[in-house]
């Protein structure tokens, strides 16, 4: 057990881990006593960097494996004395544009009065060599950022905030950063990405907010609908809500009834009668996805039943000619699928893969440019819009690139300034949200043509709604075409064959094809480790497929001994190891290192050309440690730089969940299926990741888990109401 109270002083070396959430970390520090050994510390050290001197106040112990320790209550840092430790703390890569090399001809230079050189009198860093005053400046900037966060970060660390979030309230607020946590905590979960309700709700408790505050019940409100939003809802009915926030919230029920009424009364969130199971009841939405709600559906209506028409040459077109002027036969369902395309102005056209939708595509494209129609194809990912590119031979952009979003997520094409596109085709439209969608259907001219295409019995999208299901919705005026023929060549493809088996509730074949394989194993721990060997190495031996570019492992859910998280570590270990000499950057409780596969967690319309979005994947190229950043090539092609205090906006890319794999194809896709992911275990999920796959499957797992995923047919709508909006008697024009 830990002794007595005690304040130890050395200098921290290296995070061996550290725990975002709880702020637990483990460290090696170094006491300066000369031995040359290093020292465990474990506990409160979150936001401490390698390289800074640190005073911790704990207990001495030890542990039975690893020896003597220290067990940390709390540490403040404090600037190194000596020149040793100087030269250590500006080598660390902890200032902004000072490395090793250059800390050393400041040491060399002004010796133990460098860092009150650099505090005080920064325009004296001239007189070392080779630093001109371009370079100076900004050290001196970064050491006054660094000074200013640390200060916040102090107080933030008295309330329970982690160093990564203190750093984005710091960039937030700036110098009223205090002032805000003080009295507006519930503001950072709005204002602040990465805080939720929950953290602010520990910071409000320490700096005195009551527990039954307006403030606090108003923000819970919010929070339980931002939830239910992030699990595909776009509004909750008025009794879900209430039941909900109760328990967050634990408070009475009428105090929760008064203050959605005051929300309701200000605008905070929008009260309308609904249809839920047949019966009307009050549902209770978020502002902006009200909004986009009823704008997608007077939109689309409006496209719809305009007399404008930007194609007019297929008012009169003899189909006969037309489909033999292609040069290949289409079937009955492609020939009306392309007719619509051309004649309507919305049309959805969806089925499975092998059906020939593809081909149906490229068909309608061929056609529209031979008439001289101006032809747009977008995709919701980089991916799927290479491979519509590839299909097509027209170019094909993310619907986010071919907006041009901007910072703050408005677009530059909307209704005032459309598309010039007669055409616009959007594939893998199963994927489109409510939010992407409204801004999608918006920049569509009067008169021109829209197709989405996509396969209706893959996932919903990972963001609130359900567009395409309720597009396609019984009563909807939107004319769709849905391609159910297996054409003969894709019929001898074990993913085509099995894909369709597992969506009519059929047990895959497992033996006997050359593409499709299931390695069985019973428990999640045995199964994480064959999904390495089989990835590292089973596949590469025996198909020559690259482990890190061509084979993608899609996990139904992120914990879990066989979840995406733990595959990740695993697989980064092996695919990845950490290389001597070569520079790596800690980051929570992930590693980052040239050549690791990742994906962007958030959109961050300030980053790239466009932005860059949730699910964006890329390959780590660079890492910086003296300019403290991170350079990711994205699979649209575009390099983007990270700072390292923003990459909780990254996670590793090795394995991910199906529904993050979503508008992606990959030549191989390895799936660990096992008991322990139970409840996500569901026919459209195991369908969607079987569908990423251009030429090969694996299985890892147990047959009774997959046998639980064919059976299930999956879980209730979500709380949309589009697919009543879209309904005649639902005309919304505003």
């Amino acid at each position: 057990m830990p002794g007595e109270g005690s304040v130890l002083e050395a200098v921290l070396e290296r995070i061996t881990f550290a725990n975002e959430e709880t702020g637990y970390t483990v460290a090696k520090v170094d006491t300066g006593r000369g031995s040359g050994d290093l020292l465990t510390v474990v506990g409160a050290l979150l936001g401490a960097q390698p390289g800074e001197s640190i005073r911790m106040r704990g207990r001495w112990g030890s542990h039975p494996q690893y020896g003597k320790q220290f067990f940390v209550d709390d540490y403040t840092t404090v600037l190194p004395a000596t020149i040793q430790g100087i030269r250590r703390y500006l080598g660390s890569g902890l200032i902004k544009g000072i490395g090793p090399v250059l800390a050393d001809k400041i040491v060399t230079h002004f010796g133990v009065d460098a860092l009150d050189v650099i505090e005080q009198a920064p325009e004296r860093l001239i007189e070392v060599p080779k630093l001109g005053p371009k370079r100076t400046k900004l050290i001196a900037a970064a050491w006054e950022e660094q000074k200013a966060i640390k200060e916040v970060m102090i107080f933030l660390q008295g309330v329970g905030v982690s160093t990564s979030l203190a750093v984005r309230i710091y960039k937030q607020y700036t110098d009223r950063s205090i002032d805000v946590v003080r009295q507006e905590p519930y503001r950072l979960a709005s204002d602040v990405w990465g805080i939720g309700f929950r953290t602010a709700d520990v910071i409000a408790k320490a700096v005195g907010i009551p527990h039954d505050s307006p403030q606090r019940i108003k923000a819970g409100l919010q929070f339980t609908l931002s939830e239910a939003t992030g699990n595909g809802n776009c509004f909750l009915p008025e009794q879900s809500l209430i039941g909900e926030a109760i328990k967050i919230l634990q408070v009475d029920a009428g105090l929760v009834i008064d203050c959605l009424a005051e929300l309701v009364d200000e605008e905070g969130v929008v009260r309308e009668v609904l249809p839920v199971d047949g019966e009307d009841v009050p549902a209770i939405y978020l502002v902006p996805f009200h909004r986009a709600e009823i704008s997608v559906a007077g939109q689309l209506l409006r496209l719809l039943g305009t007399s404008d028409e930007r194609m007019p040459a297929f008012g009169s077109v003899d189909w006969t000619r037309a489909f033999a002027w292609l040069g290949a036969s289409l079937e009955a369902k492609q020939e009306e699928a392309v007719k619509l395309a051309l004649t309507r102005k919305v049309a959805v056209l969806t089925g499975g893969p092998g059906c020939g939708k593809s081909f149906t595509v490229r068909s309608i494209v061929r056609l529209a440019a031979a008439k001289g129609a101006k032809v747009v194809l977008a995709a919701p990912t980089g991916r799927a819009a290479k491979r519509l590119t590839e299909l097509t031979g027209h170019e094909a952009r993310t619907v986010h690139r071919l907006l041009e979003l901007k910072p703050g997520g408005d677009a530059a094409f909307d209704r005032d300034r459309p598309l010039d596109a007669d055409l616009v085709v959007v594939d893998e439209a199963s994927m489109l949200d409510l939010l992407l969608a409204n801004k999608l259907v918006k920049a569509v001219a009067p008169g021109a043509h829209l197709l989405l295409v996509g396969d209706v019995d893959q996932l919903p999208s990972v963001g609130a709604g359900e567009v395409l299901r309720d597009v396609l919705a019984q009563g909807s005026p939107v004319p769709n075409v849905r391609l159910t023929h297996i054409f003969r060549q894709a019929q001898q493809s074990g993913v085509v064959t099995n894909a369709h088996r597992v969506n009519s509730g059929e047990y895959p074949v497992v033996q006997g094809l050359p593409d499709f394989f299931l390695f069985p194993v019973e428990e999640a721990e045995e199964a994480a480790t064959m999904t390495v060997d089989v990835v590292a190495r089973r596949i590469p031996a025996k198909f020559g497929l690259n482990a890190r570019r061509d084979i993608q492992v899609l996990a139904p859910m992120h914990r879990g001994p066989a979840g995406a998280g733990a595959l990740n570590a695993v697989l980064q270990e092996a695919l990845t190891p950490a290389r001597e000499g070569l520079p790596e950057r800690r980051f929570g409780g992930r590693v980052f290192r040239v050549g690791d596969k990742v994906t962007q967690i958030r959109n961050n319309y300030d980053k790239g050309v466009n932005g860059v979005f949730n699910g964006t994947l890329g390959v780590v190229t660079g890492l910086d440690t003296v300019e403290q950043k991170l350079t990711v090539r994205t699979d649209e092609d575009e390099d983007v730089d990270y700072e390292f205090g923003e990459l909780d906006e990254l996670t590793h890319a090795y394995a991910m969940t199906i529904h993050r794999s979503q508008g992606s194809e990959y030549p191989c896709v390895v799936i660990p299926v096992t008991t322990s992911a139970w409840m996500m275990l569901q026919r459209n999920l195991l369908y969607t990741a079987i569908t990423r796959a251009k030429k090969l499957v694996v299985l890892v797992g147990s047959r009774k888990a997959i046998g639980q995923a064919v059976r299930t047919v999956g879980a209730g709508r979500r709380h949309t109401a589009l697919d009543h909006r879209l309904r005649p008697r639902s005309v919304h024009l505003s």
